[in-house]
């Protein structure tokens, strides 16, 4: 078990990219997370993000939360024919591109998928409510290049005339 805050066992630049899959919602703060992320990530390397839609709490809370605050929810999963409690975090879409750049990222993408359309095969009954229900949010963001300086050269190139 490892607890997302702590610190990462790897160098500083160590990787291109990163993935996330379905991770972020389940942590109330992301800054630690992110900012450790963003240590491990090679400069031009991405962290590519996939967690819950906000709009997600609205299909199934009762009361709807406050779409602008940061609120969490739990969700009885049964796991083994057991119910585990899971709890999430929903938080806006602006406090969600605000976490990535104040961690440092630049912003290169924003997705909301879809079922294939093979999916209406294997899912009949389920289909067009997946076809029209947000569900899961996908973002890509970029560790940014080191800055361009005077005359186009990179500000840390050693062939840099200066």
């Amino acid at each position: 078990m490892a607890d997302l805050r702590d610190p990462l066992p790897f160098p500083d630049a160590a990787f291109d990219d990163v993935v996330a899959s379905l991770v972020l919602h389940y942590l109330e703060d992301w800054g630690p997370t992110l900012a450790e992320l963003r240590r491990v990530l090679k400069p031009g390397g991405r962290l590519i993000a996939s967690l819950d839609h906000p709009f997600v709490a609205y299909t199934i809370s009762d009361p709807r939360p406050d779409y602008f605050a940061t609120t969490d929810y739990t969700i009885d999963w049964g796991v083994g024919g057991r119910s585990t409690p899971m709890r999430f975090w929903r938080r806006p879409l602006h406090a969600m591109v605000d976490a990535f750049t104040t961690a440092g990222f630049r912003l290169t993408g924003v997705h909301e998928p879809q079922p294939v359309p093979a999916a209406r095969e294997l899912f009949p009954e389920e289909f067009d409510d997946l076809a029209t229900r947000t569900c899961f949010i996908f973002f890509v963001v970029e560790v940014p290049r080191a800055a361009i300086g005077p005359g186009g050269c990179s500000e840390n190139d050693p062939g840099r005339a200066g």
